[in-house]
């Protein structure tokens, strides 16, 4: 693809990645050398540039640090069977970024910004994409609104970063998951899809007492008299009942996840049956009475597919079987996997190769 703006690169004199171990990575802990930068102001935006990664300098009044006008986005890149790049969905990323900066008010950075950026950023760090089975380039796009003015208004100034690292697979072993029915993620008409920062910290506190309490992640619920799966922790979740694959409708409660996306594409490639419908806990508990429940499992950016091992419901554990290569969240994952890596041909047009 050829570079239409005019990305200026400014490289560090002292990389970092000798700090790595690739074979012990850590999530969250390595960032790479360099970093995408652009600022808007008075309605124009100014050309993007790739810096070396450094901290910010922000004024107290910060706008973003007040009101909570900030989004962020979660991406990755993969190093291929031919050694080539592969940067993940790039255009629905930044679709649903779009659609997240639109909730709060923001200014939009241009697609070519996004696009363009990105590839030369990840060329730029090109030595930061890890090789390892599982592992790939963390790529965080975000903006926050950089206006100093303490009074509660929109801001007319944002800053556009965008930063990568070396991350593992997160959730490789099953998982522990809590349904939640006193505390709730997001309500009907709220920010519940955008990938803005209140929603995760407004997550912190019940989380935290779950895990006090021995499980991994919050299974979140409508909140209703008669509640309603939404979402595991920050991923979409899905179920396996009377061998038919369930997960809940998107909404404007529900995050439209670009690996759910993925995986009920592929789902329906390869036979399964397949329903975006509400699903009860009273009916989820059932499922595992009648034991008509064969499988459950978190699915996101960070996690690709996280299976769940056990389910609490009102007072009792649930427990699931066994997960192999034959489950059919083993089956999306190595197909997902495979595309991703080159070893499969892209018949959708997910790949995005540097």
């Amino acid at each position: 693809m050829e570079i239409l703006t005019d990305i200026v690169v400014r490289k560090t004199t002292q990389s970092r990645i000798q700090e790595v171990d690739f074979e012990q990575l850590e999530f969250g802990k390595y960032v790479a050398d360099h970093m995408l930068v652009a600022d808007y102001d008075e309605g124009e935006w100014s050309s993007p540039a790739i810096v070396p990664f450094t901290n910010l300098s922000l004024s107290p009044a910060t706008l973003a640090l007040h009101y909570g006008q900030t989004v962020f986005e979660g991406m990755k890149a993969f190093r291929m069977q031919d050694g080539h790049i592969n940067i993940f969905r790039l255009d629905k990323h930044y679709d649903r970024f779009v659609r997240s900066l639109e909730r709060m008010c923001m200014a939009i950075p241009p697609k070519e910004f996004f696009t363009e950026g990105l590839m030369k950023l990840i060329e730029t760090d090109a030595s930061w994409v890890p090789a390892q089975k599982g592992a790939s380039l963390y790529i965080r796009p975000f903006m926050y609104a950089s206006e100093a003015k303490f009074g509660v208004k929109v801001s007319e100034q944002y800053r556009f970063i965008v930063f990568t690292g070396p991350v593992p697979e997160l959730y490789a072993r099953p998982i522990k998951v809590k349904v939640e029915t006193e505390f709730v993620r997001a309500a009907r008409g709220g920010t519940g899809f955008a990938k803005c920062g209140g929603n995760y910290g407004g997550a912190f506190y019940p989380t935290r007492l779950v895990r006090q309490e021995g499980y991994d992640q919050v299974l979140w619920t409508d909140g209703k008299d008669d509640p309603h799966i939404e979402e595991s922790g920050m991923m979409n979740v899905l179920f396996v009942i009377n061998d038919t694959l369930i997960t809940t409708p998107l909404s404007d409660s529900i995050l439209d996840g670009v690996t759910r996306d993925s995986l009920l594409t592929l789902a329906h490639q390869l036979g399964f049956r397949t329903e975006e419908r509400q699903l009860s806990v009273n009916e989820l508990a059932a499922a595992f009475h009648n034991k008509t429940i064969t499988e459950a499992f978190g699915a996101g950016t960070a996690a690709v597919v996280s299976p769940i091992g056990v389910v609490h419901i009102d007072g009792t554990d649930f427990h699931l079987p066994d997960y192999g290569k034959e489950s059919v969240s083993g089956q999306l994952k190595d197909r997902l996997e495979k595309i991703r890596s080159g070893a499969e041909e892209d018949v959708y047009g997910w790949n995005h190769v540097v």
